[in-house]
């Protein structure tokens, strides 16, 4: 079905036009309605016993007619109901609106009284109704809804409307969202705002968008990340903070990106990556029974336990588990062997442990279904990260991935200045090396952790990808409600 047959348009347009003549407005200002139609649904033996009038609304989602009357069903946001119209009693002018003028689709208000019919149906008998809003497109046939993918996305509104499960499953997400409030509120962490339009982009390896500010003639960028501006807060004296918000990377888009998404970001000070650890784990054990009241999680057939404490495992050990292979000594001549040997794309500019980490994406990552945390990364994929104790090159950080897919990155996070400084100036290098996605010098955060920053641990969690799981949806673009998509031609 298009979304816009330009026939049934035109018929609709010239019953509007009608209906104007006739002194009726198509679109008052003002409705009345004594309450929800599933409220009316868990009143209803009282109100026929009573004989009480009462008054509804919703959208006309179905109508049916027989000579002298008429019935519909109509919608609002919690359920539907049937409505049955007689010629004989709200007389010939509002039949004759009620049967030539009102289509599927549009918005009327009801007054009634309540009676089963002899399917036993819930039914309002109409003594009045009013027209609310004039629908002048279609909606999709009932039985089918929207089929063609991009047409769900493009027209979510008509997604949601004739499907109840995508209704729901938007609603779940923003219990979820809640549901991480109120854990994080109730540990005392403090929810805060930080900027999106940012003069510098950084806490993540991603291209931004740009803008410009006409009035200070400046360039901005859409954030990537909230971790530098959180970690002033920190250091502002706030020990426990966290903000759910939007970032923005210039990317491609597929089943598991899209270039606008939903990242909640938490920090606390005197804390390190084994404490954030925890409250990672505690918090997906939350979510996870707050909504669905289980446990036991089932994503695309396949079941996963969260009862039992999540896995820990290094970053080397599990590439070496996985593919035989040991890679902390490898050439690049070795790794290069190895990505070509089993079909694996790689940048050729990229550095050693970039490598290495297409191999732990291919090899490892898609393989890890049950919730396990890879933790002691490279210090070279970390720019961020505070240095294990007793290393050189090894970060206390982890991933945490769950159904094959990164749900939340976490460190101890960087609090030496010099060490700060002299990682920024080797992703400059790597940027004039023409990596684009590098971290950026940012001499204002620079001089924020110089007056002092705790030790602090931070994590970030994709809030997309728990909903994904959560709802047992399979791409990003399910769980978004109006995901970027290319303009019709």
């Amino acid at each position: 079905m298009e979304p816009n047959p330009p026939n049934e348009r035109t018929v609709r347009l010239n019953k509007l036009h009608q209906l104007s003549q006739m002194g009726i407005d198509s679109y008052p200002a003002r409705a009345k309605s004594d309450m929800t139609l599933k409220n009316l649904l868990e009143k209803f033996e009282e109100f026929v016993k009573s004989k009480k009038t009462i008054t509804v609304c919703g959208r006309v989602i179905s109508k049916r007619l027989h000579g002298k009357s008429a019935f519909a069903h109509i919608k609002d946001g919690s359920a539907s109901f049937q409505i049955y119209a007689k010629l004989d009693l709200i007389g010939e002018d509002k039949y004759n609106l009620f049967k030539k003028m009102i289509d599927v689709g549009d918005f009327l208000q009801i007054t009634g009284t309540l009676f089963r019919t002899r399917t036993e149906e819930e039914t309002i008998l109409v003594e009045d109704l009013k027209l609310l809003s004039k629908a002048l497109l279609p909606l999709p046939e009932k039985w089918h809804g929207l089929v063609d993918e991009d047409k769900r996305i493009r027209y979510r509104y008509l997604d949601m409307l004739m499907d109840s499960e995508v209704k729901e499953r938007f609603i779940i997400r923003a219990k979820i969202t809640s549901t991480i409030r109120n854990y994080l509120d109730s540990l005392g962490y403090i929810e805060v705002e930080t900027p999106i339009l940012q003069r510098l982009y950084g806490g993540a390896f991603a291209k931004p968008f740009e803008t410009h500010h006409n009035a200070m003639d400046m360039k901005l960028y859409l954030r990537i990340a909230t971790e530098l501006y959180l970690k002033r807060v920190i250091i502002g004296g706030i020990d426990k903070v966290y903000e759910i918000g939007k970032d923005f990377r210039n990317e491609g888009i597929d089943r598991m990106h899209n270039p606008e998404f939903t990242m909640i970001e938490i920090y606390q000070a005197f804390a390190d990556y084994y404490d954030m650890m925890d409250l990672t784990e505690n918090l997906v054990k939350y979510i996870a029974e707050k909504t669905t009241g289980t446990l036991k999680i089932n994503y695309q057939e396949t079941t996963t336990e969260l009862t039992k404490p999540f896995a820990r495992i290094s970053f080397w050990e599990i590439i070496e588990k996985r593919t035989g292979r040991n890679f902390r000594d490898s050439t690049r001549d070795q790794l290069i062997a190895y990505l070509e040997d089993q079909h694996i794309e790689y940048d050729p500019k990229a550095s050693n442990y970039v490598l290495v980490d297409e191999i732990f994406k291919e090899r490892v990552e898609r393989a890890l279904i049950e919730p396990t945390f890879i933790i002691d990364y490279p210090l070279e994929l970390s720019p961020l990260a505070k240095r294990k104790s007793g290393t050189k090159s090894i970060v206390e950080r982890f991933e945490f991935f769950w159904y094959g897919f990164e749900i939340a990155n976490a460190f101890t996070e960087l609090n030496d200045p010099i060490d700060q400084r002299a990682r920024f100036e080797e992703q400059m290098k790597l940027r004039a090396k023409g990596n684009l996605e590098a971290q950026v010098m940012d001499e204002d955060f620079l001089t924020a952790i110089e007056h002092g920053m705790p030790p602090t641990a931070g994590m970030g969690m994709g809030i997309d990808r728990i909903v994904m799981i959560l709802t047992n949806s399979y791409s990003l673009k399910d769980v978004i409600l109006f995901p970027l998509q290319r303009p019709l031609k």
